[in-house]
């Protein structure tokens, strides 16, 4: 088989039909581990995909099939044409952090409107070639809308674990639209985690948050695209948001790859940044990765308040492999940040804008140099979370000032008042 299921922890191995998160033997997470050497991977391969219309090679996940799941064929893929989002070099932004320059590619531009549906791609993909009829997950948002997106696409029944609170509507109105059926618990996002992993085990539910290894597959290709935009160029930095850490997961493990079969010939720093609400990453971090304890999350930053990520364990592998570092910004932070982005004409969510306020914050402690490359990831859209961008224009964020205010205008229904004002 080219693929199997591999614990990163006791190297127990598993098929890939098995419905299986962790490991039986130790409990540990488990990787989808690829045999590269029967495929024939090299950039003149990848490039010459640049372009296409046709299926599956035009999605900016499946270009890189032989990478994600070389196994599958090309029929079983269950494909909303996700990736081919862009790179941004924001000569406002790099002003603003303290570099020379930055690039910020757009994860929002996928079709839900999130990085999320890089990974339900090979996450339903899955699901379909285990003769899965229902699908699971809890959310914050953006992994609910793209399930819910994938699992009709895929004529799938899907399931939402919601918070009763805090759900930014951009978010829920996907889940619904889409046929999700949607079930709002009182409870936060980790007890979520929580029930619907024993739910879906004795409902015979497959579930796809990205405890799922599949989901991370489809997740590196981020860096793939990423690098191929960069003419295979490997930046300095790569800076990210940490909430359940499966981006920063994916990364590392995509890094690594094409670093083994030749795509990049050095690795680049991974940097991942949390909300110092949601900071349990940064917390083990500065303790030296010893004794992990949860928090309790709380920021505007919904995409990432998560107090007990799942893939703990396999970002810390990312940081040990890229001699990684993580930082905390402030919700003002965030929001700055985010109005930087957002004034440059492109707009995320604010969990994105921790890319730019990370690379700041690491400026000035001297940790990114100026002079250093950076490729930062924005992970959602601006209209995920359109009551945060309204609220901080307004000045009605509880704690946060605007310190990139664009207020909104007032006029009467008289030319010569608006012309005075617009003069």
């Amino acid at each position: 088989m080219p693929s199997i299921l591999h614990c990163m922890d006791c190297a127990q191995q598993y098929p890939i039909q098995r419905v299986i998160y962790t490991c039986e033997v130790c409990g540990g997470l488990l990787d989808v581990k690829h045999d590269f050497g029967g495929e024939r991977i090299s950039r003149q391969l990848f490039d010459g995909r640049l372009g296409g219309l046709d299926a599956p090679f035009a999605s900016g996940v499946w270009r890189y099939k032989e990478l994600v799941y070389p196994g599958i064929g090309d029929r079983s893929i269950v494909s909303g044409m996700e990736g081919n989002t862009n790179l941004y070099p924001l000569p406002r932004a790099a002003a603003y952090a303290g570099v020379d320059a930055i690039y910020l590619k757009h994860e929002g531009e996928n079709p839900t409107g999130s990085f999320k549906d890089r990974g339900m791609t090979t996450g339903v993909t899955q699901a379909k070639a285990l003769g899965m009829t229902r699908v699971a997950c809890a959310s914050t948002g953006n992994t609910s809308a793209s399930m819910a997106s994938y699992a009709a696409r895929a004529d799938m029944q899907g399931i939402i674990f919601l918070q009763d609170q805090q759900i930014a509507l951009g978010k829920l109105a996907q889940g619904i639209a889409f046929g999700a059926t949607c079930l709002q618990i009182n409870a936060d996002f980790d007890r979520n985690m929580e029930l619907v992993q024993l739910v879906s085990e004795r409902l015979g539910i497959y579930v796809l948050n990205s405890v799922n290894p599949f989901r991370l597959e489809g997740q590196k290709s981020i860096m793939f695209e990423a690098l191929q935009q960069l003419r295979w160029r490997t930046p300095d930095w790569i800076v990210v948001p940490g909430g359940n850490l499966g981006n920063s997961s994916a990364f590392g493990k995509g890094l690594l790859e094409m670093y083994e079969v030749g795509l990049i010939d050095r690795l680049p720093r991974l940097a991942i940044v949390q909300a110092e609400g949601a900071n349990p990453l940064y917390r083990h971090f500065r303790a030296g990765f010893k004794n992990f304890e949860p928090v309790k999350a709380e920021t505007i930053a919904t995409a990432i308040k998560i107090g007990n990520p799942v893939n703990l364990q396999k970002a810390i592998r990312a940081l040990e492999w890229t001699s990684g570092v993580v930082e905390e910004v402030s919700d003002q932070q965030i929001m700055d940040a985010k109005a930087v982005i957002d004034s440059a004409g492109i707009g995320c969510e604010p969990a994105s804008a921790c890319s730019l306020a990370g690379t700041k914050k690491l400026v000035e402690r001297g940790v990114i140099k100026r002079g250093d490359s950076v490729l930062g990831v924005l992970t959602g859209h601006v209209l995920k979370d359109p009551e945060a961008t309204i609220g901080y224009h307004a000045d009605r964020l509880e704690g946060i000032a605007p310190s990139y205010r664009n207020q909104m205008l007032q006029a009467a229904d008289d030319i010569e008042a608006i012309v005075k004002l617009l003069s």
